[in-house]
């Protein structure tokens, strides 16, 4: 059975404190957050939430697609494997970075070179390193790994149980939508969701095009029983939104 978790970064400065956050998404019905600063974790843990994910590394911007990145990047990812063990954190999320001149044909071999290092580091901890697609057309300009077909031929070669994609309904259905059908041929290759609605990434309610609770039954039909994160803007109170999207989004 599918999971469900809040994307902390979204529900910053919207008239709720940090704790207060944690409480309403704990009270919303969710069982687990993403993206928490690392100094509350321990309050994610009293209040029985799962801390679901945190960044392999830093940046966006500067990724897997530059090989002289790469050492960076793997020492980044080693501590915070290191740091997901001990917290049972089940997900790292890693970036291709932006394109920079690069062209795809260019990039893939050095993505997946880069990502073939870091599957015996993730394979050895028992942690999924996901690779994000983000768009690169409204949010993420010059982003690399901007289309499902390329993130698929970026981890399909490493062959690893534990290198997968996260698959952002929000983010490819501006750069490619046909969402479900995406999830039913593709869900080998996903480790993990995000959803939001679009345009504007907000509230995944009926003034967005995308229509949610097909899409969850889709990502439910694959057998997934992982966490699927909420990583909207909600549009009023935060709580409120919280308790809405975790009951349209509670697809059995």
């Amino acid at each position: 059975m599918v999971k469900h978790a809040f994307v902390w970064w979204c529900l910053t400065n919207r008239g709720l404190n940090d704790m207060q956050i944690l409480d309403a998404g704990q009270n919303a019905g969710f069982e687990g957050v993403e993206m928490v600063p690392e100094q509350y974790w321990g309050e994610v843990k009293q209040r029985g939430l799962t801390m679901v994910s945190t960044q392999a590394h830093g940046t966006i911007e500067s990724g897997l697609n530059d090989r002289s990145q790469h050492a960076r990047i793997i020492a980044e990812t080693t501590a915070q494997l290191e740091k997901a063990v001990k917290w049972n954190i089940p997900t790292l999320i890693c970036f291709s970075g932006n394109r920079a001149g690069r062209s795809d044909l260019e990039s893939l071999p050095v993505i997946i070179e880069g990502l073939a290092k870091i599957a015996t580091l993730a394979e050895q901890a028992g942690v999924n390193i996901v690779l994000e697609l983000l768009n690169s057309k409204v949010d993420h300009h010059d982003y690399q790994c901007d289309r499902t077909p390329f993130g698929v031929a970026c981890v399909a070669p490493v062959n690893s149980p534990r290198i997968k994609l996260l698959y952002d309904a929000y983010h490819m259905q501006i750069m490619e939508g046909d969402l479900i059908r995406t999830v039913q041929q593709n869900h080998q290759y996903f480790g993990h969701y995000h959803i939001a609605g679009n345009p504007g990434r907000f509230d995944p309610d009926e003034t967005q095009e995308i229509h949610h609770p097909p899409l969850m039954r889709a990502i439910s039909d694959t057998g997934y029983d992982g966490f699927v994160g909420h990583e909207y803007l909600p549009r009023g109170d935060v709580a409120s939104a919280l308790k809405a999207s975790r009951i349209l989004l509670d697809v059995k």
